[in-house]
């Protein structure tokens, strides 16, 4: 549990939301609390890789995940039954 003193604009603020999107005013600063800290999280990601770059190692990995099969070999089984039936 957080405790934590507001001032009273900003609580009545809060309410006023709370009640416009049907939330109680603990989910709604749960939810905000929430979202702040994944954007400090993101932000501290940014800075860590403008100062360390990814090396040709982990993009080569990325490169890799992206790989798909070069032709479509889904229909080759019933081509190949296809055709040992005609020559058969």
């Amino acid at each position: 549990m957080v405790s934590f003193r507001a001032d009273e604009a900003e609580v009545a603020a809060a309410d006023r939301w709370a009640e416009r999107l049907g939330l109680e005013r603990s989910e709604l600063l749960r939810d905000a609390l929430a979202a702040h800290l994944a954007r400090l999280a993101a932000e501290a990601e940014v800075k860590s890789y403008v100062e360390q770059p990814f090396d040709d190692d982990e993009v080569s990995l990325d490169d890799a995940d992206e790989w798909l099969p070069a032709e479509d070999w889904s229909d080759w089984a019933a081509w190949v039954e296809k055709r040992d039936r005609a020559t058969g």
